[in-house]
């Protein structure tokens, strides 16, 4: 008699859970001692791009933010995606014209690392609205890699967010809304130009602060004020407290900023609306909640 397999998998995606062992202080000491070889240098634009610039990074960023979200990757995709993109951009002069096709292959790249079953050529293209073929992305890939001598995993600042949660000791409920956030803080940092040559940890640190201080310490449970926080977090990543929250202040500018350009691009005055532009899966904190 011949068997047969069945297969009960859940519907949803199954993912691997959080491994504690990951949050020893040795893993948080190996991404502070690796995160400068994943770190762009914020002077490409000068020095190595002739026909590319700060406003199209974003524009581009931006338009990988929307698919990461229309395809519903995870959290990691986009800023691992974006790195490969800046550290690319660091090495190897780019067409106005293939930008797009360029980020489009940084997205391929990264969800293919990341996730179980990763954005295929055909969407990609479409997304474009078909300014490239398959062919070209395939090509680009291969050139991609070759630049990047094949280290795609890089260090970003979604990694280093579970150990600083961890540090501040909060409940479960409250770490999950800190970590919503903060994410939101991230992928803003990540479409930013003004962070590309910051350390990942501190961009992660700046986020959490940024995240807590909105919040309140004393709604959070927290016996500390956010001073105090910042102050923990720059100690946790050996930075000079004062230069956190200068990069803190420049999170909520740029929130503040996005804020202003989204309600301003739109014909209603409702500030709700603008912030629906903002807000995605992979940003799902209601950036109303930030106090500015």
């Amino acid at each position: 008699m011949e068997g047969s397999l069945l297969c009960w998998e859940a519907e949803r995606e199954l993912r691997a859970q959080a491994d504690s062992v990951l949050l020893q202080s040795r893993v948080l000491d190996r991404l502070l001692t690796s995160q400068d070889t994943y770190t762009a240098s914020p002077m490409y634009f000068q020095c190595v791009q002739k026909e590319i610039y700060p406003y199209m990074r974003k524009m581009l960023t931006s338009w990988m933010l929307e698919v990461c979200e229309d395809q519903q990757c995870g959290e990691e995709v986009f800023p691992q995606a974006v790195n490969c993109l800046d550290r690319f951009l660091s090495v190897l002069p780019v067409e106005k014209r293939r930008l797009q096709l360029v980020g489009a292959t940084c997205l391929l790249l990264a969800s293919k690392l990341k996730e179980s079953k990763s954005i295929t050529i055909e969407n990609l293209c479409m997304y474009s609205d078909f300014s490239f073929t398959a062919t070209e992305m395939r090509a680009m890939e291969l050139l991609i890699l070759n630049k990047l001598k094949w280290d795609i995993e890089a260090v970003t600042p979604r990694d280093f967010l579970p150990h600083f949660l961890q540090l501040l000791s909060l409940s479960r409920d409250k770490m999950q809304q800190v970590r919503k956030h903060a994410e939101t803080f991230i992928a803003l940092c990540t479409t930013d130009c003004t962070f590309i040559g910051l350390p990942a940890s501190m961009v992660a640190a700046a986020s959490v602060a940024a995240a807590v201080t909105g919040l309140r310490p004393e709604n959070l449970g927290m016996t500390c004020s956010s001073m105090a926080a910042t102050n923990y977090l720059a100690k946790a990543i050996r930075c000079d407290p004062n230069i956190l929250r200068m990069c803190q202040e420049q999170i909520e500018l740029s929130l503040e900023s996005n804020l202003r350009q989204a309600t301003s691009d739109r014909p209603t005055d409702s500030k709700a609306v603008a912030v629906e532009e903002l807000e995605r899966a992979s940003t799902p904190t209601d950036v109303l909640d930030f106090d500015l």
